[in-house]
């Protein structure tokens, strides 16, 4: 038989796969099988860019059809959703049959959380795919009033869209401070005076209790009782890994959000099947603790790596990385590299007050992490230093800082 890797997931992860495979040699049969119909395309900008008013988005391919075909040969399956995984018998179940593997490549991603009692309303959102951006972009063109559940970096982007046409726009989160797991208290703290500087009405530690309308989206219920009237809402509460066709596969999924559990160097506990991108937990040797990253560059590593290893198990690499995200609010580019976890939090140049600042992260002795406003230059000079795992004090000389007082 021919050898053929399988990837399931036709999203960056899945495309730097097939990419990589072709790069060391593999003359196989590559076949990526994609839930939309939609080509690869590029998901960051579905929140930023493709918001912006003015013009006809485009949809961001990555790479166009001909190229995916011919190019790199692939044996595309858009449009088909994995149903189930028979690892005695290397199969992977389709929603229009089966397809045999030599090597599989799992890297179906997340897919958007949603409320929990859903009401089926026009004018109520996830933004997860570019389906989903196209209609909160037709919303916000029309002039919706605009309330957006969750204060993530998804949800803070959609705000921004919206005070950029000057449209009113009420962000609902249930924690008392946003974005703590992604970069901590204080700087949350920071971050959600942003929103409030730019008009943003931040309605913090309070739930949703119902979305009503007569067949569309009129207003939004909070659990205080509070009701704001709206035209779209979109559901920014993060994303669930889609591994629900792996639920009888045996492979083992997180007990927390059922993410697939790898090993260091990304097999999924059984041979030939390796995973990557949102939906992979893997060990991060760098940081010695079990991650799972929902991050545009480790997902494109991952990708890589996972098909290395895939053809290759007997000289499979460990993947480690320093996370690195950026985000878009109001003109403003946020970015950062490491781990928020952290035994103190220290702004080392610039000012808050300026929406231009870098904060270093320090746990122990050690710099873990690194958050940036509108200092695009020097975030990538931290992400080096973490990756040597370098000493706290170290970073604060290179930063010309000071150690905060005791």
């Amino acid at each position: 038989m021919q050898r053929r890797l399988v990837i399931v997931g036709a999203c960056l992860a899945g495309l730097r796969a097939a990419e990589a495979a072709r790069r060391t040699g593999f003359d196989g049969v590559i076949t990526v099988v994609g839930a939309e119909r939609h080509l690869p395309y590029d998901r960051p900008p579905l929140s930023k860019a493709y918001l912006d008013s003015g013009g006809e988005p485009a949809l961001p391919a990555y790479r166009d059809e001909e190229l995916l075909r011919g190019e790199l040969d692939l044996d595309l399956r858009l449009g088909t959703v994995a149903t189930g995984l028979d690892l005695d018998r290397r199969r992977v179940g389709l929603s229009d049959g089966e397809v045999e593997y030599s090597a599989l490549v799992i890297a179906t991603g997340a897919t958007a959380r949603t409320l929990p009692a859903n009401p089926k309303l026009r004018g109520l959102h996830t933004l997860r795919t570019v389906d989903d951006a196209l209609a909160v972009r037709c919303a916000l063109d029309a002039g919706a009033r605009t309330v957006v559940v969750g204060a993530g970096f998804i949800g803070s982007e959609v705000a921004s869209a919206a005070r950029k046409r000057g449209l009113p726009v009420t962000v609902v989160e249930m924690a008392e401070t946003p974005l703590t797991r992604a970069v901590g208290d204080q700087v949350g703290d920071v971050l959600a005076d942003l929103h409030r500087r730019h008009g943003t009405d931040l309605r913090l530690g309070i739930g949703v209790r119902a979305v009503t309308g007569d067949g569309k989206v009129e207003r939004v219920v909070l659990t205080d009782g509070t009701e704001l009237d709206a035209d779209l809402v979109v559901v920014g509460a993060g994303a669930a890994p889609a591994t629900s066709w792996l639920e009888t596969s045996g492979l083992v999924l997180h007990e927390r959000d059922r993410g697939l559990v790898c090993d260091e160097t990304l097999n999924a506990g059984a041979p030939g099947v390796y995973g990557a991108g949102d939906v992979a937990h893997w060990p991060n040797p760098l940081f010695g603790t079990q991650m799972r990253l929902e991050h545009w560059t480790s997902a494109a590593e991952q990708g890589a790596t996972a098909a290395r290893n895939a053809l290759d198990p007997d000289n499979a690499k460990p993947y480690s990385t320093v996370p690195y995200f950026w985000s878009d609010w109001y003109g403003k580019r946020i970015q950062f590299v490491g781990v928020p976890g952290a035994d103190e939090t220290q702004i080392v140049s610039g000012q808050v007050e300026d929406e231009k600042f870098l904060a270093l992260y320090r746990r122990g002795d050690r710099l873990v992490g690194a958050l940036s406003v509108e200092q695009p230059t020097l975030i990538m000079k931290y992400r080096r230093l973490i990756s040597k795992q370098a000493a706290w004090e170290d970073a604060l000389e290179f930063a010309g800082a000071k150690p905060a007082p005791a």
